[in-house]
């Protein structure tokens, strides 16, 4: 699998990707609070079950939550559970690809329809999970439904652009966005129908990939082009 570092695609309607940076830093800034000061209730009280969303959960309707835990409405997890990681390398994954695509996205869509954007990938990651999923009990966090969105985002508004990928962790090569998230793209729909196993909700990526590639067609900027048409 290719790690991103850098590509080479400079902003053209924007100054400075407020809302990416803004992401990140709120990612981290709870991430830093759930292994400094948060209780595993607390944090699990903000994350998405599929059996309790879909209703197929052996909770009582109603019932108190148990101590410590917060209790929020199902449905507001769906937007809770994207600011939460299961650990650094979790986080930092999440965020890499984010501030590696991030800003070439809110770039062609605006800062606040970025927002939502990225809102509503996280969104649609956490149904298909739960929809795919729904006798599950298990708590599910993470910002990768989101990020997952960007990524489709980008590549379908700038396939022929150069990125610079670590191959094998640690060898640096110059590939096209086409092929290096291309082959994540497959990766994850070849992992999604594959018994599941591990800790990973492949779903989540896949929903994410679907709401990305269909909202950025009707969010990005009037004169934005598709697939990076009209560059030479």
């Amino acid at each position: 699998m290719f790690i991103p570092v850098y590509d080479q695609n400079p902003l053209r309607s924007i100054h400075f990707q407020v809302v990416t940076v803004s992401l990140i830093a709120i990612n981290i800034v709870i991430f830093i609070l759930q292994v400094t000061a948060l209780p595993l209730q607390v944090v699990l009280g903000f994350a998405l079950v599929p059996a309790d969303l879909v209703g197929m959960g052996a909770a009582v309707p109603g019932a108190a939550p148990s101590v410590g835990e917060i209790a929020i409405p199902e449905r507001l997890t769906l937007l809770s559970y994207m600011f939460f990681h299961g650990d650094i390398l979790h986080l930092a994954g999440n965020m890499l690809f984010l501030w590696v695509f991030g800003d070439n996205v809110e770039d062609a869509f605006g800062h606040f329809r970025f927002l939502i954007f990225y809102l509503a990938c996280g969104v649609a990651g956490g149904l298909a999970h739960a929809l795919m999923m729904p006798n599950s009990e298990l708590p599910l966090i993470g910002a990768s439904g989101a990020v997952a969105g960007v990524i489709a985002a980008y590549l379908m508004l700038h396939p022929r652009v150069r990125i610079w990928v670590l191959v094998m962790r640690f060898i640096p090569i110059r590939i096209s966005a086409a092929f290096a998230l291309g082959a994540w793209v497959v990766t994850q729909l070849v992992m999604a129908v594959l018994p599941q196993v591990g800790p990973v909700a492949w779903w989540a990526h896949v929903g994410g990939l679907a709401a990305g590639a269909v909202l950025v067609i009707f969010m990005r900027r009037s004169g934005v082009p598709l697939f990076d048409r009209g560059i030479a």
